[in-house]
């Protein structure tokens, strides 16, 4: 967790419900901070990681309407774990959704890891909604990003992805993925499960520059591995529902849209070189490098560059 003093103090909702979406899934959202406030669309990470109440704290609450939202399948949506009608074009369409339904014209978006590959597949579609980008741990889900995240990380935590492997079989190991795939969506909870925790605290456990056991103890919870494991592999193996390496080839769009790139230095799970391309892609973005931190928002240099990142777009509308 961050230092005391990186974050704004814990804020409760005043209110909250459930998107219809039309179809099998309910998307659980919730407001708080100030009613007339700049709004702002926390976008969280996996994808079918869900929020927590901390993720509210990288906004002044006396400056920002805060929306936070439950992708499809995950967090308080239900039904849990499903993985009908969950692509990313159902998740943008959630979020358009959504802005209309708060009544909300413009919206500033924040998010990190599978937050920011959403954050930027919404703002490439729907550019005159967006005020501004903050993003954190930039994965743009190509799939030499995949392979390094069950493979070639192994170069800086070879315990950790080690137990990932061994949990498979030798004979399935030369595709992690697909292996893992299968398990999770087998209808057996003795399969599923041992599988979702394998998965789920191989991620936390590479999440940080420093161990954190409190991280590692919150992703391998049956509800929270489950649904980070099985959504994470069903949009792994079908390469996003987007086109191959569209978020790049469409960063065009987002020229005009004040943005900032925060990135870790050592972020294992989102290598620096993804945050890297997308800066030199967009030069009009102001880029953060953060010298002593690995992935996770919370790193204490991470959450200082968010936090200071919103009070700047709050003061003046951008992040210069």
């Amino acid at each position: 967790m961050p230092e005391a003093s990186a974050l704004y103090p814990p804020v409760s909702p005043h209110a909250s419900g459930m998107l219809d979406t039309g179809g099998i899934h309910r998307v659980y959202w919730e407001t708080s901070g100030s009613p007339d406030g700049i709004p702002v669309l926390f976008v969280h990470g996996g994808p079918g990681s869900g929020t927590s109440p901390n993720q509210r704290r990288f906004f002044d609450p006396a400056r920002y309407r805060i929306v936070l939202f439950d992708q499809r399948g995950c967090g308080r949506s239900t039904p849990h774990g499903e993985l009908a009608d969950n692509t990313t074009p159902h998740l943008i369409a959630d979020m358009e959704a959504l802005r209309a339904a708060l009544g909300i014209g413009q919206w500033l978006l924040f998010g990190g890891s599978w937050g920011s590959t959403l954050a930027l597949a919404y703002a490439e579609a729907h550019p005159a909604r967006c005020l501004g980008l903050v993003l954190r741990g930039i994965f743009l889900c190509r799939r030499s990003e995949i392979d390094w995240f069950l493979h070639g990380i192994r170069a800086f935590f070879p315990e950790a992805q080690r137990q990932l492997a061994e949990f498979i079989p030798e004979a399935e190991r030369s595709d992690l993925l697909a292996a893992y795939h299968r398990r999770l969506l087998d209808s057996d909870p003795a399969v599923h499960q041992p599988a979702a925790w394998q998965w789920a605290t191989f991620e936390a456990s590479c999440s940080t520059l420093l161990p954190s056991a409190e991280l590692i103890a919150a992703f391998g919870t049956e509800k929270t591995a489950l649904s980070l494991a099985r959504i994470e592999t069903h949009y792994f193996m079908n390469d996003i529902f987007l086109p191959d390496n569209s978020l790049l080839a469409n960063v065009g769009r987002l020229r005009d849209i004040p943005a900032v790139i925060v990135q870790g230095r050592y972020d294992a799970v989102c290598p620096i070189v993804s945050a890297d391309e997308l800066a030199r892609a967009w030069p009009e973005a102001r880029y953060v490098v953060v010298p002593d931190a690995g992935h996770s928002a919370f790193e204490p240099g991470i959450a200082r560059e968010l936090v200071a990142a919103c009070d700047r777009f709050a003061a003046c509308g951008g992040f210069a």
